[in-house]
């Protein structure tokens, strides 16, 4: 099973999902409480296009249970694929739910904040791009001015 996991994950690397996922769907026969192969199906799934069918194999994925690195890249990959077909609540719920599970991965902060945005929760979405910025930004022309950024990212509309 390993080996067969192991040559649907480098079909996938190399572009080759739909023969990926002929051969995860065959693994599901055998093994269909694996989580990690509901996860690596949702990926390829994902690269195909395939949204809907990589919703199914993600929420399938989560349910079983995954390691630690691919449960973090579940939630996204989840989060992401409900943005993608326009169920922004659903998006959002999982990033939040990201974000709960993994504070420190601020990839979910992003996504959501673009979700905020199709949410037309414009000022949420900036304020939480700003403070990101100002707290994640090598730049030093943006650490010089991080502090000013982080207080005015909560002030947007604010007139002095």
């Amino acid at each position: 099973m390993k080996s067969k996991l192991l040559e649907a994950i480098i079909l996938r690397e190399n572009n080759q999902s739909k023969e990926a996922l002929n051969i995860l769907e065959k693994l599901l026969i055998d093994e269909p409480l694996n989580g990690t192969i509901y996860y690596q199906s949702a990926w390829c799934c994902d690269n195909l296009s395939l949204e809907k069918e990589a919703i199914n194999y993600y929420q399938k994925a989560i349910k079983l249970g995954l390691n630690q690195t691919d449960l973090k890249e579940a939630y996204l990959g989840l989060g992401s694929t409900y943005q993608a077909i326009g169920e922004y609540i659903l998006a959002k719920e999982t990033f939040l739910k990201g974000i709960d599970c993994f504070p420190e991965n601020n990839a979910y902060r992003v996504f959501l904040a673009m979700v905020y945005y199709n949410l037309g929760e414009y000022q949420k979405g900036m304020e939480l791009l700003l403070q990101l910025l100002a707290m994640t930004s090598s730049d030093s022309d943006i650490q010089l001015y991080q502090k000013a950024i982080t207080y005015y990212s909560t002030r947007l509309e604010d007139k002095w």
